[in-house]
């Protein structure tokens, strides 16, 4: 399994979504977010929570069958960039294991 964890721009958060979405990844966790990279975009202001200069972002984190991940990370690229600089980033990490809560089951071997 893999999980992608994507911070995009807030006004492409939603054609990403239901790009997402409509290519069967309905499972997805959003988080705003503070970005702090080397580009500064035009809205970036003085955070109110830390002392740094922010520009808000949206962190996207889904896990997926292996099989499946450039499928997602084609779709965030194609629906998160703009003309601008900063469009923010995607890591991709290995999941060895995932346990659901309730009955503590591995859904390694399940679809997500």
């Amino acid at each position: 399994m893999k999980e992608i964890k994507a911070f995009v721009k807030p006004n492409r958060i939603q054609r990403v979504i239901e790009a997402l979405s409509d290519n069967g990844f309905k499972s997805m966790t959003l988080s705003q977010a503070e970005g702090t990279g080397a580009f500064k975009a035009k809205g970036a202001r003085p955070s109110l929570d830390f002392n740094i200069t922010d520009s808000p972002v949206v962190k996207v984190e889904l896990v997926c069958q292996n099989e499946e991940a450039q499928s997602a990370i084609d779709i965030i690229l194609e629906n998160g960039k703009t003309p601008e600089p900063g469009d923010g980033i995607i890591y991709l990490s290995n999941i060895e294991d995932a346990f659901q809560i309730k009955t503590g089951k591995s859904l390694k071997r399940y679809d997500l």
